[in-house]
């Protein structure tokens, strides 16, 4: 397997190759080529170096990468470029953090904003319309999220506000621009795969699992109370000890009651 160095354009030198690799490996954002190219004039002086430069560079690694079967790819991401590794290594990396934990969107939160990723710019009513219920919770903890945002005013009357999504919504979803998202039409068809049916069933097993682990919470909360109530008086390691005296104490009560009838009779 050949090692040599990616063929470059004229004008552009290896620093600038390495430079531009560096920054795609230590980015944690997708970084776009203006911003590549302004770092490398900041450190170097080459007032030459531009976007136009950069991007040929990137195409270069991308080459390069491809020839060499490298682990990971440069791939456009966000408006911007991002170092990530191929799908067939996904399983390695994904056995090495799997006991990290991953904040993810509730049902409702996902609703919400595939609502708002389809419709943008879309109206609360709107989206609750779609959806059937109440949307302003989820609307507000997505902006908490930066994943949607304010985009403006709806001239319709009232004017209410009209939501849209953010770059972060592109950067969280791996798209690099809205046209990325799947159409209705693909997403139907997606649905009606039968290769689609093992991933169906696991999603309604995570349902059941989430529904049935909720139904225990609250029927714990409930249930405490009443078995406090129910074991609250009898003490540890007493047996049948306070039926017993519950049944002499009857007994007592009815031969004092027999007692009062003789009593009544005589009388």
């Amino acid at each position: 397997m050949s090692t040599s160095p990616p063929s470059l354009g004229f004008g552009v030198s290896s620093r600038l190759l390495k430079a531009t690799e560096a920054l795609l490996f230590a980015a944690d954002d997708p970084i776009g080529a203006e911003r590549i190219a302004e770092i490398v004039q900041d450190v170097t002086g080459e007032a030459e170096v531009d976007a136009e430069r950069v991007e040929t560079v990137i195409e270069a690694l991308r080459e390069t990468y491809e020839a060499h079967e490298r682990a990971f790819e440069i791939v456009a991401w966000a408006g911007g470029y991002r170092l990530v590794t191929r799908d067939e290594v996904a399983p390695f990396v994904k056995a090495m953090v799997q006991d990290e934990q991953r904040s993810s969107l509730s049902r409702s939160l996902l609703e919400t904003i595939a609502v708002v990723a389809y419709k943008q710019p879309v109206t609360r009513p709107e989206v609750d319309f779609v959806r059937g219920v109440n949307s302003d919770y989820a609307l507000r903890k997505l902006m908490e999220l930066e994943l949607v945002d304010v985009k403006g005013r709806s001239e319709s009357l009232g004017r209410p506000l009209l939501y849209g999504t953010t770059p972060a919504f592109l950067e969280q979803f791996g798209l690099n621009s809205l046209d990325d998202l799947p159409t209705i039409r693909e997403v139907e068809e997606l649905l009606d795969d039968p290769n689609f049916d093992d991933e169906r069933a696991q999603l309604l097993q995570l349902k059941t699992e989430e529904a049935a682990r909720a139904l225990n919470g609250n029927n714990s909360a409930s249930g405490a109370p009443e078995t406090a109530k129910k074991q609250g008086d009898k003490p540890e390691g007493a047996g049948d000890r306070p039926d017993t005296q519950n049944a002499s104490e009857s007994t007592e009560a009815a031969s004092d009651n027999g007692a009062h009838s003789d009593a009544s009779a005589s009388n």
